[in-house]
């Protein structure tokens, strides 16, 4: 018999690794097609993920709660082939960033799979190794001792081909490693924080409260990004009297004709998709030291969820939608964000993302922008405040509802001209809304 290797999937675009939330499927259960295997959960989306083959799960390699990250083999599965053929999925490849020892490396398998006289799981003392392990281990010179040194991921601590291969890429870097490290002789600015930081006391009527799974993530995520990009900000206040007076006129009959509840959000993605096909130079993301300006207009918007943590659906080709099509698209992922119904593909491939600070009550907030993108803008809360209003007769004072709009992007490769004609953009888009325009 066949054994096939079900590895993590690619989760979406930043995503590298999940948690593993609940094995569906025991060893020595009969798989079949499209059958759900295990339910894995990211900081983004909970998703299941389900087998390409038939057969017999023979081997689950992680535990419940285990991080595995994304191409990592999960559970052997015995299917009808050749004995001791091992069967993977296909995994996607980048040959731009393929470092020479990765390359190698590469080699090594292919030749290993050439192999023929190991056909039998082989020991080392009272540690087991697969044939495809020994034989690597065989081909780049590893040593026993090393080999035993291993710390194995795999059930049982048993080292997969991902374990020797990260130990083989990290031997033949440890030259270079090792004069970086000699140089490197305080320790790092977060370790200095860390030592640095004033220990908790507790009190008597303190409670130690455990973070979520998410939460954990979700916090990772923050510091990574804070890390990667120089954030700044811009602010503006964007008069949007005419679009609150538009609402209220329609917003009964809209719901009539079309079935759908008509916010504001809709209609400030709108003009947010509208100000991107302006400002084209907004809409990209970083790589090394090259940018890739998207192709796609993909909106983000940040959705709170019944738990307090937030989930950021995507909005494909949004400069593409109508109003209806903007406000049918809101309202089905926001829904859909509450139930826990989201699509994996469904939070992936975002350029751009939109958070409404104002539900919460905030004027305006300076937002984490969501790795690989450049800029999140912050929707403040929509307030009536007095205003001079301009007329041929002269200058008063009136009540005008506005909002403040905050704009967070990445100093590396958006400009403060960038940033501000940005919001400048927007600003213009909405306060020149006509209020006796159809919908």
């Amino acid at each position: 018999m066949a054994r096939y290797e079900l590895k993590l999937p690619k989760m979406g675009e930043s995503v590298a690794e999940a948690t593993i939330t609940s094995w569906l499927k025991e060893v020595g259960d009969t798989i079949e097609l499209d059958d759900t295997i295990v339910e894995v959960a990211t900081d983004k989306v909970d998703s299941e993920v389900p087998s390409e083959v038939e057969g017999k799960l023979v081997e689950i390699l992680f535990e419940k709660d285990t991080v595995v990250q994304v191409g990592q083999t999960i559970a052997v599965i015995e299917i009808d082939g050749e004995d001791n053929e091992v069967i993977t999925e296909k995994e996607e490849t980048n040959d731009e960033v393929s470092s020479p020892a990765a390359l190698e490396i590469e080699k090594t398998i292919q030749n290993v799979k050439k192999v023929k006289d190991i056909t039998t799981e082989t020991t080392s003392g009272d540690r087991f190794y697969s044939p495809l392990v020994k034989s690597i281990a065989q081909a780049e010179k590893i040593s026993l001792g090393e080999l035993n040194d291993i710390q194995g991921s795999g059930k049982g601590g048993r080292v997969t081909k991902t374990d020797i291969l990260n130990f083989i890429e990290n031997k033949k870097n440890n030259s270079s490693k090792k004069a970086f490290k000699q140089e490197a002789t305080r320790p790092s600015s977060l370790e200095e924080n860390k030592q640095a930081s004033t220990p908790i006391t507790l009190g008597g009527q303190d409670q130690i409260i455990e973070m979520s799974r998410m939460g954990k993530l979700v916090s990772k995520h923050m510091i990574n990004s804070i890390q990667t990009s120089a954030h700044v900000q811009s602010f503006i206040e964007i008069d949007v009297t005419n679009i609150v007076n538009w609402r209220n006129k329609v917003k009964t009959a809209y719901q009539k004709r079309e079935g759908e509840k008509l916010t504001f959000t809709p209609i400030f993605m709108q003009a947010v998709a509208q100000t991107i096909k302006k400002h084209p130079l907004i809409n990209i993301s970083v790589d090394g030291d090259k940018i890739i300006q998207r192709g796609n207009v993909n909106l983000g918007m940040a959705a709170a969820l019944p738990d307090g943590n937030l989930i950021v659906p995507v909005i494909k080709n949004a400069d593409q939608l109508s109003l209806v099509g903007m406000t049918k698209q809101v309202n089905d992922l926001a829904s859909r964000s509450r139930e826990n119904k989201l699509k994996p593909d469904e939070i992936q491939g975002g350029t751009y993302t939109v958070t409404n600070v104002g539900s919460f009550g905030s004027i305006m907030g300076t937002p984490i922008i969501n790795q690989p993108q450049v800029a999140i803008l912050a929707l403040g809360a929509i307030r009536k405040m007095p205003s001079v209003i301009e007329t041929p007769e002269g200058d008063f004072i009136g009540i005008r509802h506005k909002m403040i709009v905050s704009h967070s992007y990445d100093h590396r490769v958006v400009n403060g001209a960038l940033g501000g004609m940005f919001i400048k953009t927007l600003k213009e888009i909405l306060e020149s809304w006509n209020v006796n325009q159809d919908y």
